[in-house]
Formats: structure tokens, sequence, C-alpha cells
């Protein structure tokens, strides 16, 4: 039976050459289907990776390391003062997390200050701040018009929106202007639309450039990505122990007791010269007293694993909600067109009443009629597969990139997507097989 294979794929090619257009709409279903499939794989990855990175971008994987310590009305809890400015942070701590952290995503060191720009005839007292190129990601800038700077780029300046419409006018492309920031010039290559921190209201150069302008030999901070948003308090202990050994506080050994505002002030301890948070804590913080901060990150010392998990269930239940939305589309369309082979080859049957007459008279069995069928019915499926598959991908792409996601169709989605085409084919193409192989010979010669 299986020695004949190729004859009947050839046979099943030539009959379904013979009407190519009631062939195209018989695989139209399929098409669809398995189209459907692929575009479901592709849009649900990409919107798992597009949420994920949003929920980067929203900081709760962020850490910040600044200069100095001081906490205010701490001492009813036990947290005492700390050392207020400090001068102490240099580049070289952000070097020494980099190699010696693990999880460490990213890092920027910062330095600030607040001064007037000057544009022409245009001016304006805003906040300067020196950062890395790896700043854009962390806050998942979306810069238009323009582009970020480089490492390599030493005098390149990126406008918030709003500040770029207060100098030049709103809706402006200030790119290509030069900006005078403490007689010192540089020029904007790019407009971010950053709202976290006031980013509107920011000029963001280069860090090392304007550590230079401003004749600092620190500082004044550190901004790090973790690679995981659960892994920001490690992350925050184990910088804290780092610095306080680089620093000369400590030997390093873990001395600071449990709490977000204990840590910082160091208590049952020397008090350290840095602060470092997540901003998970930051947020949660911001606006409190002390006293009432402390009580809240006392009961919640694991803050961004919760807000982890609680965001990834989230994340979990959409995408399951929208695979099994797209799962059903795509279900519904490859029953249509397994129905449709059906249909068609049935009707193939019919019409062809007489050939398997001649077929069983010249010695076919039942079965090879069948087999013959079968096959016909699994080549259309197939072939109806692989253009599904190839609309699939196209279609995937287009989707991905008019929405901005990561659309990308794994090899093992794709032999799935073949696969179900080939089982459609089989289950609907077996009916007719059957009806074909159980025709009399007799009757079926005298078939007109």
């Amino acid at each position: 039976m299986f020695a004949t294979m190729p004859v009947n794929f050839r046979l099943a090619l030539r009959s379904l050459n013979r009407n190519r257009m009631r062939t195209l709409l018989t695989m139209l279903g399929i098409i669809i289907g398995v189209a459907a499939v692929l575009t479901m794989v592709a849009l649900g990855t990409g919107a798992r990776g597009s949420v994920e990175g949003e929920i980067t971008s929203a900081g709760t994987n962020l850490v910040f390391v600044k200069a100095g310590n001081y906490t205010r009305g701490g001492e009813s809890v036990g947290i005492v003062a700390g050392r207020g400015a400090a001068t102490s942070l240099v580049p070289a701590d952000a070097e020494a997390i980099v190699e010696q952290v693990d999880g460490v995503l990213a890092v920027s060191p910062g330095v600030a200050v607040r001064t007037f720009l000057t544009s022409g005839e245009a001016r304006a007292f805003a906040r300067v701040q020196g950062i890395a190129p790896a700043y854009a990601e962390m806050y998942s800038w979306n810069i238009s018009p323009g582009r970020m700077f480089s490492n390599s780029d030493t005098s390149d300046a990126i406008l918030g929106r709003a500040l770029a419409d207060q100098l030049f006018g709103a809706g402006s492309d200030p790119v290509g202007q030069v900006l005078s920031i403490r007689n010192h010039s540089f020029t904007v290559i790019g407009v971010t639309d950053g709202q976290a921190d006031d980013h509107a209201d920011v000029v963001f150069v280069p860090w090392a450039t304007l550590q230079g302008v401003l004749g600092l030999g620190h500082i004044e901070s550190i901004t790090l990505a973790a690679e995981k948003a659960g892994e920001a308090s490690r992350i925050q202990a184990e910088i804290t122990n780092l610095l306080r050994l680089r620093h000369g506080i400590s030997d390093g050994s873990a001395e600071t007791q449990d709490g977000y505002l204990a840590a910082q002030s160091s208590v049952g301890g020397i008090p350290d010269d840095f602060t470092v948070e997540t901003q998970a804590a930051q947020a949660l913080t911001r606006g409190l007293y002390t006293p009432a901060a402390a009580f809240a990150l006392a009961n919640l010392p694991k803050l961004d694993e919760v807000t982890l998990d609680e965001m990834s269930d989230t994340l979990d239940k959409a995408s399951n909600t929208m695979t099994a939305l797209l799962a059903s589309i795509a279900g519904v369309s490859l029953v249509v067109g397994g129905i449709g082979i059906m249909n068609i080859m049935l009707v193939s049957v019919t019409e062809r009443t007489r050939e398997i007459g001649l077929r069983m008279a010249a010695g076919a069995r039942s079965a090879d009629v069948a087999l013959q069928f079968l096959v016909e019915a699994i080549t259309l499926s197939l072939l109806g597969g692989l253009i599904g598959l190839v609309t699939g991908i196209l279609c995937a792409q287009a989707i991905g990139w008019s929405l901005g996601w990561p659309a990308e169709v794994p090899l093992a989605a794709m032999a799935l997507a073949i696969g179900i085409a080939g089982a459609v084919g089989l289950l609907f193409g077996s009916y007719p097989a059957r009806r074909a192989s159980l025709l009399d010979p007799i009757d079926a010669l005298r078939t007109e």
C-alpha cells in the first residue's frame, strides 16, 4: 500500500490542478485557520514581551544609589539621622557594582544641576541631568524626533518634550539646535516623551561631560536596572554591603537590620554615606513621614517580589485570555476548512465514480481506492497549511511592526500548524475515502 504513495500524491496533485479555483476556495478555511494559529502565537509572545517591557519601564526593576544619607525624624523608631551630604560616591563604585553584583542589567552614573539654558534668544531655567546611554533603556524612552546619544558622544543632549516646547515652541523639532549650559555647548540630537520623574522638563547630557563642566570628581547618583524585578531587594542589600566595604565603613559583612529605612541609616552600626533604595519602596514611602514609612516597609520586606508576583499573575491571565480567544477563532476556521474539504471530496467521489470503477476492475483493492482519496484530502489540506504558514508569518510581522511588538514565530509553532493542517485533512477526508472504497465496481462502471 505504502509503495504506491508517490503515485497517489501525483494523482492527487493532478486532480487538484484540474479545478484550481475550487481547490483554492476549499483551502481557504485551512489557510485562514493556520494563519490565525501562527498569528496567535506570534502576537501572544509579542504582547507578553511588550507588557513585560512596560512593567520594566514602570520602575519595578530599578535600584537607586544616591550620595549622602540623611533621614529626618527617625529618632522615634530608632533610626539615626545619618551623615548628611557626601562626596564619596565615585564612578569606580558603579564599575564595582557591575563586576561584583549579579543580576544587574544596566548602570547609569549620574550628576545633576539646576541652571540656565540658552539657545539663541531662547532661555530657560531647568534641571540638567548627566546620564549614561543605558538610562534611556531603563525608562523605555521613545525618542522622537532624533536618537539617543552613545558613549562616544560627549557634547550631545536630549530634551524632554515640555522643555523643548518651552524653548523652541510647541511641537517643534529642535534636533540640531545648540544649547549653552555653563559656557559649554551641547547639540540637541533628540526629544524624549518620558514622563517619569519629570523627565519632560529636563535636559539630559552625558554624565562624564557634565561632571567636567561642573568640576566634580565624584558623582551624585547611580541608577541600576535589575534583570528581574523580584531581585531588586537582593541587589539593594548586596550594593549596600559592597559600598560600605569600599567606603571603609565596615568590613563588608551584613551588619544592617531588616527593613528599608533601617538599612539606609545602618541601625546598630556606623551610618552610611550613601542611600540605596528600590523604586517600589520609593513609591510606597513617597509623602510619608519617616515613622510611617518605616512601619510600612517593615511589614513589606520583599515589596518588589510581591509587586512582581501580582503583575506576573495579571500578565498570565491576560495572556491566557488572548490565547483562548485567538485559539477559538483559529479552531472555528479549521473546522470550517475541514468541512469544506469533506464536501469537495464527496463531490469528487461522485464525479469520479466511473474512474473508481475502472481502477477496481483493473485490480485495485478497496484499500487502494480509500488511500487515493485520503492522500488527496491530506494533500489539499497540507497545501492550504503551507499557504497559511506563509500568510501567518507575513501577518505576524506586519502586525508586530505596526504595533511595535516583537512578533517571532518559533519553528515549533510552524511544525504544529502544519501538523494540525495534516490532521484536519486526515480527519475530514476519512469519510469520503471510505465512501469511495465501498463503491461496487459494476455499478461504478455503469455510471455515465
